[in-house]
C-alpha cells in the first residue's frame, strides 16, 4: 500500500496542508494538496499544492521564485491534515509580499496587520 492510500482525501479529493518554517516553526501557509499534488511534493522535494480557484496543481514560487523546499512531511493524529516543514526561498510566502499569510492578529476586536510587507507584490509578480 502507497502511502498516498493511508491519506482519508476529502469529497473533493483533497486534504489541508500547513506550511511551518522549519528553522522558526513559524506557520507560512495553509493550503490543500490532492493526490497528485503530494506525491510530486515528496518526489521533488518542493511544496506543490491544488490551487481550488485556478483548478490546477501550483508549484509554489513558480512565478515569484520563492519556493518552498520540503524538510521534512508528517500527517497528523486524524490524518485529515499534512504539515510540510519547510525552507521558504526569499523568506516570503505570502503573496501579499509577507514572510507568513498569517499576518493579522486579533485585537480589541479588530484585525490588525502586525507584519511589514518585505516586498511590493507587484515587482514580485510579473504579469
Amino acid at each position: 500500500m502507497s502511502f498516498l492510500d493511508e491519506v482519508p482525501w476529502n469529497g473533493d479529493g483533497l486534504i489541508a496542508v500547513v506550511a511551518q518554517d522549519a528553522e522558526s516553526d513559524r506557520v507560512l501557509t495553509v493550503a490543500w494538496m490532492n493526490r497528485e499534488a503530494l506525491a510530486q511534493t515528496v518526489e521533488t522535494r518542493q511544496a506543490v499544492y491544488w490551487s481550488r480557484s485556478r483548478n490546477k496543481l501550483w508549484r509554489k514560487g513558480e512565478e515569484s521564485g520563492n519556493v518552498q523546499k520540503v524538510v521534512e512531511v508528517r500527517l497528523d493524529c486524524d490524518a485529515d491534515a499534512v504539515l510540510l516543514k519547510v525552507q521558504q526561498a526569499g523568506g516570503i510566502a505570502c503573496h501579499t509580499g509577507r514572510e507568513s499569510c498569517f499576518f493579522r492578529k486579533l485585537e480589541n476586536g479588530k484585525w490588525v496587520t502586525m507584519d511589514p510587507v518585505l516586498k511590493d507584490p507587484r515587482l514580485i509578480y510579473k504579469k
